[in-house]
């Protein structure tokens, strides 16, 4: 088969160009949002008010009515194509975009996002990764802060914000003890693991499978195994991935909000979406990290 993947150093000026035309065009809908930041845990926590957040449910509740089995990367909409990762996977600009230039990592043909990551997605991923700074994560089941059934990963571009660090939770992962493949991070007092992974060399031979090992040591370790749908392996429970320089942190989910407020693998990198005043209060009173605790599952190990 014929080489799919572009070419070193194009993906961001793919992104911008396709940013461009997508918001002309209107295929693009950015939410607007006031940041606020609150401080928790040694976390410089950004916290996103969303003004126009419904606007993203309502237009989910029509496709819902249109009907039961949407899929939004099924065709795909050109507006939003951005490159051709690899034989398996497309990049897309994400429609309703909170953080600009969020891009999808979308497989071509169907697959579940209740499904194991495999090597594929991990190549896709980190090829991408290596294109700029950025932060990429799964949201591993409707549980976990899924929103489409078609398996998709997910990458923003750093610093998530203008002030601290470029990752608000890197000063926690930074000082992560390691046992073994996997360890843990002072500081989460929740369920977890920790693998270091060398993403400075994202495009050496080999990192996806050194990934992949990692993210098979990471699930084992918080009490996920795989096990077999209808000849799917799937884990048996939903949890969040967050890949980052430092490496990669999992984590179990137990429930997908707080008080109504969702929490996503992003919750994990230390950055929160609210729709209103009467949500931002909440986080303020719960605290952006008993928030994570609340919905993290407890490790079965």
């Amino acid at each position: 088969m014929p080489d799919r993947s572009f070419q070193p150093g194009t993906l961001w000026p793919a992104i911008l160009r396709q940013t461009a035309h997508a918001l002309r065009c209107g295929a693009l809908r950015p939410i607007e949002t006031i940041q606020a930041v609150i401080e928790d845990g040694g976390v410089r926590f950004l916290v996103r008010q969303v003004s126009s957040l419904a606007r993203k449910d309502q237009d989910k509740a029509r496709q819902r009515d249109a009907s039961a089995a949407v899929n939004p990367f099924l065709p795909y909409d050109p507006d939003l194509f951005v490159a051709d990762i690899s034989d398996t996977h497309v990049a897309l600009l994400n429609k309703f975009n909170v953080i600009d230039h969020h891009l999808l990592i979308v497989t071509r043909r169907f697959e579940s996002q209740d499904a194991l990551l495999a090597l594929a997605d991990f190549e896709a991923l980190l090829v991408c990764m290596a294109e700029f700074d950025a932060v990429g994560f799964y949201n591993g089941g409707a549980a976990a802060g899924a929103s489409q059934r078609h398996k998709h990963l997910q990458m923003v571009p750093l610093p998530l914000g203008p002030d601290g660090p470029a990752l608000p939770i890197a000063p926690l992962l930074a000082s992560a003890r390691i046992d073994g493949p996997v360890g843990i991070v002072p500081g989460l007092a929740f369920a977890h693991a920790f693998a270091p992974l060398a993403l400075s060399s994202a495009r050496v031979p080999g990192l996806a499978d050194i990934a992949l090992a990692r993210y098979r040591a990471l699930l084992d370790a918080v009490g996920v195994r795989a096990i077999d749908v209808n000849g799917e392996l799937q884990p048996s429970g939903p949890y969040n991935l967050l890949v980052t320089r430092l490496g990669m942190l999992l984590v179990p989910r137990s429930a997908e909000c707080v008080e109504g407020i969702s929490v996503n693998t992003l919750g994990f990198a230390g950055s929160f979406f609210v729709r209103d005043g009467a949500q931002m209060r909440i986080v303020e009173r719960v605290g952006p990290m008993g928030m994570l605790g609340r919905v993290a599952g407890a490790a079965l190990v």
